[in-house]
């Protein structure tokens, strides 16, 4: 797979601090006293086996999910505990795993939902027309209902409507999910676009050696706690980590 070597990351001061947070899912603690910094224009990776806790972190920094206890601080400001709204208009979008996508409704309008906390109409026409750069193909299929996106399509429009509330921070989770390699190849293209003008991503990704390729830090998650963290260069280098928690051999 051909990707772009990451960028140097110039600015490193904490956009998003997560400090001994602990969660609970379905009656089971899911994630134990976890704490990581994202960086402030920076590509961050949460990698892990299934059931390792990535996916309900995400959830809680969007605040679908409540804390049992720590704390969560955006901009220096502490945000566990607001709204999902709330949380987007400070400048966070989240992109789930699955999509969630509205299928009935066309990408015109899918997009427009990402949109929904914000007023300046002619902006959000203007954001349009640059998500559509980002993905062409999603012009064609403007007016198509997304349910009848490819799986890949799907994941685009995903994005793309995570795009649309111009958020400081993107949080992606699992966007290679069930796509071909080119495909993975031409999302993890677009995330590396999108960080370089200026958004910082935190990515859960199953897949951590793609992953690792492009961020700038890695965090690897077992069983609800954060096992290892470093510079992704010098973990993908580690030929022990490399084996026992990305799979390669």
């Amino acid at each position: 797979m051909q990707m772009s070597s990451r960028p140097t990351l110039v600015q490193n001061t904490p956009l998003l601090k997560v400090e001994h947070l602990s969660l609970n899912y379905g009656g089971a603690v899911a994630v134990s006293d976890v704490s990581f910094e994202v960086a402030s224009g920076a590509i961050v990776t949460l990698a892990g086996a299934n059931g390792a806790g990535k996916t309900t972190l995400l959830r809680a920094i969007s605040g679908m999910v409540r804390a049992a206890s720590g704390e969560i601080w955006f901009q220096n400001a502490r945000i566990d505990g607001l709204s999902v709204q709330g949380i987007v208009e400070l400048g966070i979008s989240h992109v789930p795993e699955g999509k969630m996508l509205f299928g009935p409704m066309s990408v015109r309008e899918n997009l427009l939902i990402g949109a929904y906390t914000r007023k300046d109409k002619a902006e959000i026409n203007n954001d349009l027309d640059r998500v559509l750069l980002y993905f062409p193909r999603l012009k064609d299929r403007f007016r198509q209902a997304a349910g009848t996106l490819s799986g890949g399509e799907q994941q685009m429009l995903a994005i793309a409507r995570g795009l649309m509330s111009r958020p400081k921070l993107l949080l992606a989770d699992e966007p290679s999910l069930g796509l071909s390699p080119l495909m993975v190849e031409n999302i993890v293209k677009i995330i590396q676009q999108i960080n370089q003008e200026g958004v910082t991503v935190l990515l859960v990704e199953q897949n951590a050696f793609v992953a690792f390729k492009i961020s700038h830090w890695g965090y690897i998650m077992q069983t609800g706690q954060v096992a290892l963290a470093g510079d992704t260069i010098e973990l993908l280098q580690n030929e022990q980590i490399k084996k026992v928690y990305l799979g390669i051999r």
